[in-house]
């Protein structure tokens, strides 16, 4: 099974390397890094770069696209290299995926029209504007497009995927190997649950 992630100027670390790693680990699955041309990306915080080893030339035809999301999705959506790319690769795949806002991306590709998707919470809305039904769920799936909303729930949406290109074991498998289990320290993950106040100033940090 052959994964690529498009990387693209600041793209959200955790999107693109969540799913890697639980992907990495399945057997037999192989995760390449992509882009226009080989070479460095660099993140939204500027601080972490990813080598992207391939370009979309040389993966035409993944069995899996996983596309980040990033403070700099809406930069790209006009990048008609990479969502030519995206739509293009997409007829041959067996699972088209996005985490974050990476589903924009979908949309601007023109794979969400009329179909339910998820991305970050701050987001949602975005997604009509690309002709998707935004749904407020961790990962959303409709026929071979699955969509994860914020960062972390990159990880969930490649476990998911996992159990049903393989089986619940292999996955289950996956998820012992890197002790995804999680205890977070505060109930703020979700808008629906933070204090009053934190949504204000997770956004700000958005900014």
């Amino acid at each position: 099974m052959q994964v690529a992630i498009p990387l693209y100027p600041r793209f959200t670390a955790l999107d693109a390397v969540g799913p890697y790693t639980v992907m990495a680990f399945a057997p037999g699955w192989t995760v390449t890094f992509v882009a226009e041309e080989p070479g460095p990306v660099t993140d939204d915080q500027g601080t972490l770069t990813l080598a992207a080893t391939a370009s979309y030339a040389d993966m035409p035809r993944p069995d899996v696209i996983v596309v980040p999301g990033g403070l700099g999705t809406l930069d790209v959506m006009g990048d008609t290299a990479l969502t030519g790319w995206i739509r293009q690769a997409h007829e041959h795949t067996m699972w088209t995926t996005s985490v974050c806002s990476g589903s924009l991306l979908l949309g601007a590709a023109g794979l969400l029209e009329g179909l339910k998707a998820t991305t970050h919470w701050a987001l949602l809305d975005f997604l009509k504007q690309v002709g998707a039904q935004p749904v407020s769920e961790r990962v959303v799936t409709e026929g071979k497009i699955v969509t994860a909303a914020g960062v972390s729930a990159g990880i969930d949406m490649a476990l998911t995927l996992l159990a049903q290109a393989t089986d619940e074991a292999t996955a289950q498998s996956v998820q012992l190997v890197i002790e995804y289990d999680p205890q977070p320290p505060f109930t703020s993950g979700s808008p629906k649950t933070a204090p009053e106040g934190v949504a204000e100033r997770a956004l700000r940090l958005l900014a």
